[in-house]
């Protein structure tokens, strides 16, 4: 006889999952149906994300009219060689009079402004002292003048103002309480910057996070990665999927190269310390000697002085170290190039003595070239250049190396070489590279845009007030 079965039999699992009658989360479909039905929380990332495509294309204007500008300093050099002597000069000091007299923090790199408008300490109405659209569209423009004088400027550094400038304008079309702060515009805007004018969407993710923030906002971190990718894409839309420096043909690495790769790690972190020290002592304006003085009190005549220096250094070097250097990096991985024997230590002066002038420009570029210069003058020394040998690869260290040594941000830069140089098989070396290189640089200099940025605050900081003395018991009556 069969057992009655129970009336209300519990209910039983399909075969696919949990019991049909289980009961569902409210908050989580609640959740669900809020960001569904929000239609000016769309509004606003919307517009974030609108902002970070035209970020981006600014990036990609700034690109092409540094690009022309250049070509246009080529074309006098290669006519008229020595009249380098008056253009450079002139232009450099026609730039510094103009920046001092109209935007003053548009001068030098651009990555110092940003920190320094991120800094928690500066009230949010001066703000706009460090990033703007204004100040945005004079570095555009004085960058270019800067390539077409023929400065050792890059436009890198320059592209993390101009992109942060625009993305802070967002905040005034976004709602109070938003959720999206003008902290996590600025870093997005930053960060786009450093993927735009890379070619290096991953780069600018971690320089948000190892260089302008040390962390992203955690409601807000998918929407500032989008922005920053954004902005990337409109490089890639607009000069291809392409490497930087196009694909080096690294061998395989055998235990032959370590004595030579830890050679070109100690030099980059030993030059690239040193030229962050300089740099530190002489934009800060705190260097006891002579040079500094004059430069204080007649800034543009300074500037001239530097642009004739900067002008005969490049006669010297067979013009090899006017503008940013990438055309000498490009054809030093490939494996021809013809750079002066002292290319490495005229580069440096040329950079050092360019950012010297306050003029608006970046060092990135700068010192990719110089530490390409450093690789391929080790592998030129130790006899490893030529077919199937790893000079390809130490100048990608070199460069690692050097970038990470100046800026003392290690995984922004050994990232932005892999990237550059599409060397996916180099990663474990230009991650050693940029990071041991940092630590070097860490014995002689203190962080270079981290110190610079604090110098611009100064201003902004009212002056610890003095300390109070007691008041003094009247001396005892005789």
């Amino acid at each position: 006889m069969q057992p009655e079965s129970p009336k209300n039999p519990p209910a039983q699992p399909d075969a696919a999952g949990p019991v049909h009658d289980a009961p569902r989360d409210p908050d989580f479909f609640s959740h669900i149906h809020e960001e569904l039905s929000n239609g000016r929380m769309w509004l606003d990332r919307g517009i974030v994300l609108a902002y970070a495509v035209v970020a981006g294309l600014c990036v990609v204007g700034f690109t092409v009219a540094s690009e022309w500008a250049f070509s246009q300093f080529e074309s006098l050099h290669e006519e008229r060689q020595w009249l380098v002597l008056i253009w450079i000069p002139a232009w450099t000091a026609a730039i510094v009079w103009f920046t001092r007299r109209w935007v003053p923090t548009a001068g030098g790199s651009g990555i110092p402004q940003v920190m320094a408008a991120l800094d928690p300490a500066l009230p949010p109405a001066r703000r706009h002292a460090f990033t703007s659209i204004r100040i945005s569209l004079a570095k555009i423009g004085l960058s270019s003048a800067g390539l077409l004088a023929g400065l050792s400027i890059g436009r890198e550094g320059p592209s993390v103002q101009v992109a942060a400038g625009i993305m802070q304008n967002a905040r005034m079309w976004l709602r109070p309480n938003s959720g999206i702060s003008e902290h996590a515009l600025l870093v997005a805007g930053g960060a786009a910057g450093i993927a735009a004018a890379f070619n290096a969407p991953l780069a600018g993710v971690v320089f948000a996070i190892e260089e302008l923030s040390r962390r992203l906002e955690s409601r807000n971190s998918g929407l500032i990665i989008a922005a920053i990718v954004l902005a990337g894409l409109m490089g890639v839309s607009a000069f291809g999927n392409l490497s930087y420096f196009g694909v080096i043909r690294v061998p395989t690495l055998s235990w032959g190269a370590l004595a030579p790769g830890l050679l070109v790690i100690l030099v980059s972190g030993l030059l690239g310390g040193l030229f962050a020290r300089l740099l530190t002592a002489s934009l800060t304006g705190l260097s006891p000697d002579r040079f500094t003085a004059w430069r204080k009190r007649f800034p543009v005549r300074f500037a001239a002085a530097g642009g004739l220096a900067v002008a005969v250094i490049g006669l010297v070097s067979d013009g090899t170290t006017f503008g940013s250097g990438s055309e000498t990096v490009q054809h030093m991985l490939a494996g021809h190039a013809d750079v002066p024997t002292l290319y490495v230590m005229l580069k440096f002066m040329a950079t050092w003595l360019t950012a010297w002038t306050g003029v608006p420009g970046g060092i990135f570029a700068p010192s990719l070239s110089i530490g390409a210069g450093i690789g391929h003058d080790i592998a030129a020394l130790l006899g490893m250049n030529g077919a199937g040998g790893i000079s390809p690869a130490l100048i990608a260290m070199g460069m690692a190396g050097f970038l990470a040594a100046v800026t003392q941000a290690p995984l922004t830069s050994f990232i932005i070489v892999m990237e550059m140089v599409d060397g996916h098989a180099m990663v474990l070396s230009l991650m050693a590279a940029a990071m041991l290189a940092s630590l070097v640089s860490r014995m002689i200099s203190r962080p270079l845009y981290a110190v610079l940025a604090q110098h611009m605050l100064a201003p902004f900081h009212p002056p610890a007030p003095e300390p109070t003395r007691p008041p003094q018991a009247p001396p005892p009556a005789p």
